[in-house]
């Protein structure tokens, strides 16, 4: 079994900034793609930022150059970083991690999602 826990949402003024991280546990092997996603009220949700196994990312063209994503493998984490914020970036944000688990079982599996306000 693997548990995700996600930090680091909150409330900011236009132009600030947040940290959010996504912590996996339990019986993980590796963890491949690591991905970020956000669905603000009354849309579909979105991929944000994605970064595979071997480091290589991509954003969406809304992010680019204001978000970055890094994965920490030892710790099992991911995190967004969000310079720049723009009310826009108002959505509830999720974590994917494509988890290979101790017995060689893969998954997709979701965090519970934070909250990012962002104020004008």
């Amino acid at each position: 079994q693997v548990q995700l826990v996600e930090s680091g949402g909150g409330l900011v003024q236009a132009g600030g900034s947040l940290r959010l991280s996504c912590a996996a546990s339990g019986s993980i092997f590796s963890i491949n793609a690591m991905g970020w996603y956000r669905q603000a009220p009354g849309k579909q949700r979105e991929l944000v930022a994605h970064i595979t196994s071997d480091g290589s990312t991509n954003y969406a063209d809304s992010v680019k150059g204001r978000f970055t994503i890094s994965r920490d493998n030892a710790k099992n984490t991911v995190y967004l970083q969000m310079n720049s914020l723009k009310p826009e970036d108002t959505a509830v944000y999720y974590c994917k991690l494509a988890v290979v688990t101790s017995i060689g079982r893969l998954f997709d599996t979701w965090g519970q999602g934070t909250q990012v306000a962002v104020s004008s």
